[in-house]
Protein backbone atom coordinates (compact mmCIF):
# COMPACT_ATOMS: atom_id res chain seq x y z
CA UNK A 1 0.00 0.00 0.00
CA UNK A 2 1.16 3.65 -0.08
CA UNK A 3 3.82 5.16 2.51
CA UNK A 4 3.37 8.55 4.18
CA UNK A 5 5.91 10.64 5.89
CA UNK A 6 5.00 8.86 8.73
CA UNK A 7 6.09 5.67 8.76
CA UNK A 8 2.02 4.58 8.61
CA UNK A 9 0.68 2.05 6.02
CA UNK A 10 -2.84 1.05 4.99
CA UNK A 11 -2.70 -2.60 6.03
CA UNK A 12 -4.32 -5.08 8.35
CA UNK A 13 -1.97 -4.31 11.07
CA UNK A 14 -2.87 -0.12 10.89
CA UNK A 15 -6.88 -1.16 10.32
CA UNK A 16 -7.18 -3.20 13.68
CA UNK A 17 -4.78 -0.86 15.56
CA UNK A 18 -7.42 1.74 14.43
CA UNK A 19 -10.33 -0.31 15.30
CA UNK A 20 -8.79 -1.04 19.15
CA UNK A 21 -8.34 2.77 19.94
CA UNK A 22 -11.44 3.57 18.40
CA UNK A 23 -13.16 0.71 20.92
CA UNK A 24 -11.07 2.43 23.60
CA UNK A 25 -12.35 5.87 22.59
CA UNK A 26 -16.35 4.48 22.66
CA UNK A 27 -15.68 2.92 25.88
CA UNK A 28 -14.11 5.72 27.75
CA UNK A 29 -16.32 8.18 26.06
CA UNK A 30 -19.85 6.59 26.40
CA UNK A 31 -19.33 4.28 29.21
CA UNK A 32 -16.85 6.26 31.38
CA UNK A 33 -18.04 9.55 31.19
CA UNK A 34 -19.15 12.64 33.28
CA UNK A 35 -22.16 14.51 32.02
CA UNK A 36 -22.76 17.70 33.09
CA UNK A 37 -25.24 19.38 31.07
CA UNK A 38 -23.40 20.76 27.96
CA UNK A 39 -19.94 19.83 29.05
CA UNK A 40 -18.92 16.40 29.01
CA UNK A 41 -15.70 15.37 31.33
CA UNK A 42 -13.71 12.48 29.85
CA UNK A 43 -10.65 11.28 28.36
CA UNK A 44 -11.39 9.94 25.52
CA UNK A 45 -9.51 12.76 23.26
CA UNK A 46 -6.47 10.67 23.94
CA UNK A 47 -7.39 7.73 21.72
CA UNK A 48 -7.80 9.90 19.00
CA UNK A 49 -4.89 12.49 19.88
CA UNK A 50 -2.84 8.78 20.17
CA UNK A 51 -4.20 7.52 16.62
CA UNK A 52 -2.97 10.64 15.41
CA UNK A 53 0.56 10.30 16.55
CA UNK A 54 0.71 6.75 15.86
CA UNK A 55 -0.62 6.30 12.89
CA UNK A 56 -0.57 9.92 10.97
CA UNK A 57 -3.35 12.61 10.85
CA UNK A 58 -5.54 10.97 8.23
CA UNK A 59 -6.08 7.64 10.44
CA UNK A 60 -6.19 9.43 13.51
CA UNK A 61 -9.01 11.94 11.87
CA UNK A 62 -10.76 8.51 10.67
CA UNK A 63 -10.89 7.32 14.21
CA UNK A 64 -11.88 10.22 15.84
CA UNK A 65 -14.68 10.18 13.07
CA UNK A 66 -15.60 6.65 13.83
CA UNK A 67 -15.52 7.12 17.22
CA UNK A 68 -18.25 10.45 16.99
CA UNK A 69 -20.37 8.86 14.70
CA UNK A 70 -20.96 5.38 16.22
CA UNK A 71 -21.02 6.91 19.75
CA UNK A 72 -23.81 8.77 18.73
CA UNK A 73 -25.35 6.23 17.76
CA UNK A 74 -24.56 4.04 20.75
CA UNK A 75 -26.02 6.91 23.23
CA UNK A 76 -29.26 7.95 20.28
CA UNK A 77 -27.53 11.55 19.38
CA UNK A 78 -28.12 12.98 16.11
CA UNK A 79 -24.92 13.50 14.38
CA UNK A 80 -23.95 16.95 15.10
CA UNK A 81 -21.58 18.41 11.88
CA UNK A 82 -19.81 20.54 13.83
CA UNK A 83 -18.86 18.22 16.96
CA UNK A 84 -17.55 15.62 14.41
CA UNK A 85 -15.50 18.07 12.86
CA UNK A 86 -14.26 18.48 16.56
CA UNK A 87 -13.58 14.86 16.98
CA UNK A 88 -11.92 14.47 13.49
CA UNK A 89 -9.43 17.61 14.63
CA UNK A 90 -8.17 15.98 17.59
CA UNK A 91 -6.82 13.08 15.62
CA UNK A 92 -5.77 15.08 12.33
CA UNK A 93 -4.00 18.04 13.97
CA UNK A 94 -1.77 16.18 16.39
CA UNK A 95 -0.86 14.30 13.74
CA UNK A 96 0.00 17.38 10.92
CA UNK A 97 1.61 19.19 14.11
CA UNK A 98 4.07 15.89 15.00
CA UNK A 99 6.94 16.38 11.85
CA UNK A 100 8.10 20.01 13.90
CA UNK A 101 9.16 17.88 16.94
CA UNK A 102 9.63 14.54 16.18
CA UNK A 103 13.63 14.83 15.48
CA UNK A 104 14.12 16.36 19.09
CA UNK A 105 14.70 14.75 22.37
CA UNK A 106 12.54 13.40 24.66
CA UNK A 107 11.65 16.82 26.45
CA UNK A 108 11.29 18.75 22.74
CA UNK A 109 8.80 16.10 22.30
CA UNK A 110 6.65 16.57 25.35
CA UNK A 111 6.72 20.32 24.81
CA UNK A 112 5.44 19.47 21.27
CA UNK A 113 2.94 17.13 22.35
CA UNK A 114 1.74 19.59 24.94
CA UNK A 115 1.40 22.53 22.46
CA UNK A 116 -0.20 20.55 19.73
CA UNK A 117 -2.55 19.34 22.80
CA UNK A 118 -3.21 22.53 23.60
CA UNK A 119 -3.59 23.65 19.91
CA UNK A 120 -6.37 21.02 19.28
CA UNK A 121 -7.99 21.36 22.50
CA UNK A 122 -8.70 24.97 22.01
CA UNK A 123 -10.14 24.39 18.07
CA UNK A 124 -12.22 21.93 18.36
CA UNK A 125 -13.24 21.89 22.17
CA UNK A 126 -13.71 25.79 22.48
CA UNK A 127 -14.56 26.45 18.76
CA UNK A 128 -16.04 23.77 16.88
CA UNK A 129 -17.82 21.92 19.93
CA UNK A 130 -19.38 24.99 21.51
CA UNK A 131 -20.39 26.26 17.45
CA UNK A 132 -21.82 23.00 17.78
CA UNK A 133 -23.46 23.54 21.01
CA UNK A 134 -24.92 26.88 20.13
CA UNK A 135 -25.62 27.05 16.46
CA UNK A 136 -27.42 23.36 16.33
CA UNK A 137 -28.53 22.80 19.67
CA UNK A 138 -29.79 25.90 20.46
CA UNK A 139 -27.53 26.65 23.98
CA UNK A 140 -26.93 29.53 24.91
CA UNK A 141 -23.38 30.91 23.99
CA UNK A 142 -22.82 33.09 27.58
CA UNK A 143 -24.40 30.00 29.76
CA UNK A 144 -21.76 27.82 28.34
CA UNK A 145 -18.98 29.16 27.75
CA UNK A 146 -17.27 29.63 31.45
CA UNK A 147 -18.44 25.73 32.06
CA UNK A 148 -16.42 24.92 28.50
CA UNK A 149 -13.61 27.63 29.23
CA UNK A 150 -12.73 25.39 32.80
CA UNK A 151 -13.56 22.53 31.22
CA UNK A 152 -10.63 23.82 28.99
CA UNK A 153 -8.48 24.59 31.85
CA UNK A 154 -8.68 21.67 33.98
CA UNK A 155 -9.06 18.72 30.87
CA UNK A 156 -5.79 19.86 28.75
CA UNK A 157 -3.44 19.06 31.13
CA UNK A 158 -4.82 15.63 32.07
CA UNK A 159 -5.10 14.84 28.11
CA UNK A 160 -1.53 16.40 28.11
CA UNK A 161 -0.03 14.10 31.06
CA UNK A 162 -2.09 10.76 29.39
CA UNK A 163 -1.12 11.18 25.96
CA UNK A 164 2.88 12.21 27.19
CA UNK A 165 3.22 8.87 29.34
CA UNK A 166 1.12 6.48 27.02
CA UNK A 167 3.21 7.87 24.13
CA UNK A 168 6.48 7.40 25.89
CA UNK A 169 5.74 3.86 26.74
CA UNK A 170 6.44 0.97 25.34
CA UNK A 171 3.12 0.89 24.12
CA UNK A 172 4.56 2.99 20.79
CA UNK A 173 7.17 0.71 19.79
CA UNK A 174 4.46 -1.96 19.52
CA UNK A 175 1.95 0.39 17.77
CA UNK A 176 4.44 1.89 15.26
CA UNK A 177 6.58 -1.26 15.33
CA UNK A 178 4.55 -3.52 14.33
CA UNK A 179 3.03 -1.20 11.32
CA UNK A 180 5.99 -0.28 10.07
CA UNK A 181 7.31 -3.65 10.39
CA UNK A 182 4.74 -5.55 8.07
CA UNK A 183 5.71 -3.15 4.91
CA UNK A 184 9.71 -3.67 5.79
CA UNK A 185 9.12 -7.34 5.13
CA UNK A 186 7.45 -6.70 1.86
CA UNK A 187 10.43 -4.26 0.58
CA UNK A 188 12.68 -7.15 1.34
CA UNK A 189 10.35 -10.29 0.23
Amino acid sequence: MQKNNYKTYWNVKTLVFMGLLVAMQLVLGRVLVLDLGPNRVTVSSVCTILAGLWLGPVAGGVCGLCADIIGCFIKGYAVNPLITVAAILWGVLPGLIKPMYIQKGKLGKTVGICISVVLTGAASSLVFTTAGLVLLLGYNFYAIMPGRLLQFVFMVPVYCILTCLLYFSPVTRLVVGSVASEELVKRAA
